[in-house]
């Protein structure tokens, strides 16, 4: 590690990395979701608030240009199974190193449903089949021509049939049609790379390098946690990057080798992260960005994250969207600074505004 790292919070060396201090920000969508490889996503708003929040000066329509217009990221499963959106160019390789695990995950709601596997790999060529006729198709048209193969379309069924053809690199999230999201066939939306793809040990090699260029500092179970590879793939993957110098492990915080830790930036640094934010998902635990007195105001049980007011990568309140979804009330663990509060009141307005369009 440089010498920065001992003397910069920990909090604000991880916000940096994830855009979200020292005044960094990326300059397109899909710049952000480069440089900081996935952005939690399964809330499709929240989602596009937290590219807002890492970005400079971007609205709902640049956003959606990167998803629909040019398809330069892509909203689909991958870390633990859980919805991302990450670029184009890393869909399959992440799908392929990634879905053999969530579907083992799964296959006891598979039985539960009545899904055996002859089922499923039908159902993968009917979505296929039905993808490639027809264009991008909503849940419900999908769940309708499922009904062909005896899958009830007003269960819980074609969901998981619709996500296990996206898992296996076939299907993908494509445009949003009056309001609703729809399913494409990946071939047809995200062209093949010219590129190999990394497979395997280094697969989960690049992976973890991935990880750390935008988490770090950060341990071998924070990274576990986030991508939701066995833990002895994940130690042998994190080894073999320390004994090639990739990078440099301290203790149980690990950096990429190289990696700057701390610059000129501007402090404080105000941003109002979405409910689920990456940022607070990223890591085994939420110590070092959350007080342990206020964590039951962020995560108060059943699965909920809140958003959050982020100052320098440390939560100092929560907010929310009231009065018809026009206002935003903040609701802050104490008493705020002056230029703090100003740049709040600034964060909120940017949101209202970048919401609107949408509302």
């Amino acid at each position: 590690m440089t010498p920065a790292a001992d003397h910069e919070p920990l909090h604000r060396t991880r916000a940096r990395a994830q855009l979200l201090a020292g005044g960094r920000r990326g300059d397109t969508a899909a710049d952000v979701v480069r440089r900081v490889f996935a952005i939690q996503a399964q809330d499709a708003t929240a989602a596009a608030l937290g590219i807002r929040a890492r970005g400079r000066d971007l609205d709902t329509q640049a956003i959606r240009t990167a998803y629909e217009g040019d398809a330069s990221i892509v909203r689909n499963w991958f870390m633990r199974g859980t919805l991302h959106t990450i670029p184009a160019e890393d869909v399959r390789w992440v799908s392929r190193l990634l879905a053999p695990r969530v579907i083992g995950a799964t296959r006891h709601r598979y039985r539960e449903l009545g899904l055996t596997d002859d089922l499923i790999e039908r159902a993968d060529d009917l979505i296929e089949e039905v993808l490639g006729v027809q264009g991008p198709c909503t849940r419900q048209e999908l769940a309708e021509r499922l009904a062909a193969l005896g899958v009830d379309p007003t269960g819980q069924a074609p969901f998981h049939l619709i996500r296990h053809a996206a898992l296996i690199g076939r299907v993908c999230h494509g445009p949003v049609r009056d309001g609703e999201q729809t399913y494409v066939l990946l071939e047809d939306w995200v062209p093949e790379p010219g590129e190999p793809m990394p497979a395997g040990d280094a697969a989960v090699a690049e992976l973890a390098r991935r990880y750390l260029a935008a988490y770090a500092p950060a341990t071998l179970d924070d990274f576990v946690c986030w991508s939701g590879v066995a833990v002895t793939v994940a130690r042998r993957a994190w080894q073999d990057l320390a004994g090639s110098g990739a990078i440099v492990v301290d203790g149980d915080s690990t950096v990429l080798a190289g990696q700057e830790t701390l610059d000129e930036s501007v402090t404080p640094d105000v941003r109002l992260l979405p409910a689920y934010d990456n940022y607070l998902t990223g890591y085994r635990t939420r110590r070092e960005s959350v007080d342990a007195a206020h964590e039951a105001r962020v995560w108060p049980g059943g699965g909920v994250i809140r958003p959050t007011v982020l100052v320098d990568g440390h939560v100092v309140g929560t907010w929310s969207r009231g009065s018809g979804g026009r206002v935003i009330t903040v609701d802050p663990f104490g008493p705020l600074p002056e230029q703090v509060q100003a740049d709040v009141d600034r964060e909120a307005a940017a949101i209202t505004g970048f919401l609107r369009p949408a509302d």
